[in-house]
């Protein structure tokens, strides 16, 4: 069975369920997200022994903000439409991706996954070498993208495909409000002589990068170039911490099977899709031991 005889097989009472989004489920995730980061930005702060080790944690409750990113895209964080746009708005203001650009993307990727000529995740291929791989991982390139992003949008430059020639504006002026916000807190810090962003903020996104990166090379990564996304997308199993920080991602074959399914019904959707799934994994280092090893191959 591929997805689409899946999805044609629920019946309509299933939709319903499954398509039940929740304000409360999604602000209860929310305030243990960034109530988490704000605990651990501010043991940080006060210097608490062996706080250098905590900038890891911080930079990875930090740069997973961009699954709560991912969920807003979709509209599926919260019921509440503009709860999702402020939110959505926050997280990519806190991983430098500006939120409405990044939505179009996404969205592209949704309707051309894994085709090689229309996949905007797959313009600069997955890596193929192991310095390739240890590339990416570094997080420099995704860096590096999103600067760029942020200061041709700013320039009114933007010519991706998938950004609808009538909201060039909206991305205009999103990335002008972002560098000019960014310019304000830099300027604050330095007038009030304050390094404490550099440590609970620019630092832990710094590190926690290579982790976002590894994460999200397992969803896709070495899958089919077909249609089907029980085939062209993988679900990783996992433990419930990873599954909390990236709000149920893991579980993404099911979300590529049905895209408005919210984060906390995705675990009952994996019940009904897993007879069916071709690409799975037990794990993320087991998935990146294979990788790493194609790759010396």
């Amino acid at each position: 069975m591929d997805h689409r005889q899946f999805m044609n097989s629920l019946s309509a009472e299933q939709r319903r369920m499954l398509t039940r989004k929740s304000d409360f489920k999604g602000l209860a995730a929310l305030a243990v997200h960034w109530g988490a980061i704000l605990v651990v930005g501010g043991l940080i702060a006060m210097r608490v022994p062996g706080w250098p080790l905590l900038i890891v944690v911080q930079g990875i409750l930090v740069i997973f903000l961009f699954t709560l990113l991912h969920e807003t895209c979709h509209q599926t964080a919260f019921k509440t439409p503009r709860l999702n746009g402020l939110v959505g708005y926050v997280c990519g203001f806190a991983i430098v991706l500006p939120a409405n650009w990044f939505r179009y993307f996404h969205l592209a990727h949704h309707r051309h996954t894994q085709d090689p000529d229309k996949d905007p995740e797959l313009a600069n291929g997955k890596p193929e070498t192991l310095w390739q791989y240890l590339v990416l991982v570094s997080g420099a390139p995704v860096w590096r993208s999103h600067v760029r992003t942020l200061g041709r949008n700013a320039a009114g430059n933007c010519d991706d495909d998938f950004v609808p020639r009538g909201k060039l504006r909206l991305v205009r002026d999103e990335a002008r409000v972002m560098i000019a916000a960014y310019l304000f807190v830099a300027a604050a810090c330095i007038a009030l002589g304050s390094s404490q962003l550099l440590y609970v903020w620019v630092l832990p996104a710094l590190a926690g990068q290579p982790f976002l990166r590894l994460y999200l090379l397992a969803e896709h990564g070495r899958c089919p170039y077909v249609a089907d996304m029980f085939e062209n997308t993988r679900t990783t199993f996992t433990n419930w911490v990873v599954r909390k920080v990236a709000w149920n991602m893991p579980f993404h074959t099911e979300h590529h099977a049905y895209p408005t399914v919210p984060f906390h019904l995705l675990p009952r959707l994996h019940e009904l899709t897993r007879p069916h799934l071709k690409e799975t994994e037990n794990g993320y280092s087991r998935f990146h031991r294979k990788y790493a090893a194609d790759l010396k191959r």
